[in-house]
């Protein structure tokens, strides 16, 4: 009698562990930045919008930036958990493709609200923007009209940036100062340095602490403002307006060669085109949507300062310059 339950219930559990295998959803794993993944960004609606469609578990994992989440992808080569990388965007795509991580997306691009036309068989946009210096309008009256003078004037504000070696935004500055400034760019670092109180790992850290009143700037985006008026009621935060243009930012994901998941994750680029996408967009990441939707932006983008001229180097040209230029950063700021 013991036996006969004993190898009764075995067998059960053994039915009830296949029927639960069986069923469990499968899991599509998406390497992304921090912000995206927080309470207050895309990620959880995201999450919630795809998951009523695909009958799936999307995990998405938030790391410190895009530079590091390619760093991360290169360590871990075809042993990578993920699926989907979302949150490179055009000044490393050039790098990203030579890895050979990447798999064909096999999509169009259609409706694109992008400056330009897209053409890229393994990286696809969701969304666009232009790096400024945000400041708190009731701390500084009179923020520069120019890159060229907030370099120049050594009594000007303080400012917080980003590592270039670790984060978008801290690489879209230097690139920023190279389209600007050209071969003297060395020179116009070593002329801004003493104002540069913290140079953070990320865009979060930075912006944090400027919201502490740590400096006076911070590099973040022209979008940043419609946060505070949108988000929060709060008008006193603003970006300045350069007279040389602001670098432009087109941010994109693609599919990993290495993912266990590609039906999935071509699924997940396709929805990440749709309106369900899209829509969520401007204000959660506070970013331009890269496709033209049926949602209209929000009023109060239109309060945002005008970014022309766009400046963008071409990614080639990144790729091949982006470790002498980061080598001569790295020396400047260290004097």
């Amino acid at each position: 009698m013991y036996s006969f339950f004993c190898s009764t219930g075995t067998g059960l559990a053994l039915l009830l562990l296949s029927f639960n295998l069986q069923a469990a959803p499968p899991n599509l794993v998406v390497y992304t930045y921090d912000s995206f993944t927080s309470e207050w960004g895309p990620g959880p609606q995201v999450k919630t919008a795809f998951e009523a469609k695909c009958a799936c578990t999307l995990e998405l994992v938030g790391l410190s930036d895009g530079v590091a989440m390619l760093n991360r992808l290169r360590l871990e080569g075809s042993n990578s958990r993920a699926d989907v990388l979302l949150g490179l965007d055009t000044n490393l795509t050039a790098e990203a493709r030579a890895s050979g991580l990447f798999e064909p997306h096999n999509l169009t691009l259609q409706a694109s609200a992008l400056p330009r036309p897209w053409r890229d068989d393994l990286f696809l946009p969701y969304d666009f923007g232009y790096f400024a210096f945000v400041y708190n309008r009731e701390k500084l009256a009179s923020p520069p009209p120019s890159l060229r003078q907030l370099v120049g004037d050594p009594n000007g504000p303080t400012i917080l940036i980003q590592d270039p070696r670790t984060s978008t935004p801290g690489l879209g500055l230097l690139l920023w100062m190279k389209a600007v400034f050209g071969d003297e760019a060395d020179e116009a670092w070593a002329s801004l340095s003493p104002r540069v109180v913290t140079v953070s790992k990320g865009w979060s850290e930075a912006y944090g602490l400027f919201l502490k009143g740590e400096a006076d700037m911070v590099l973040s985006y022209t979008t940043s403002p419609a946060y505070h008026i949108i988000a929060e009621q709060d008008g006193r935060y603003a970006a300045a307006p350069f007279s040389e243009g602001h670098y432009q930012q087109i941010e994109v994901a693609g599919m990993l060669r290495s993912s266990r998941q590609k039906k999935l994750a071509g699924e997940f680029l396709e929805f990440m085109l749709s309106d369900d996408f899209q829509q969520i967009i401007p204000t959660t990441n506070w970013m331009y949507p890269a496709v033209v939707s049926e949602s209209v932006l929000p009023a109060e983008f239109g309060e945002l300062i005008d970014p022309s001229p766009a400046l963008l180097l071409e990614e080639t040209q990144v790729a091949r310059e982006r470790k002498a230029w980061v080598d001569d950063w790295l020396e400047v700021m260290s004097r």
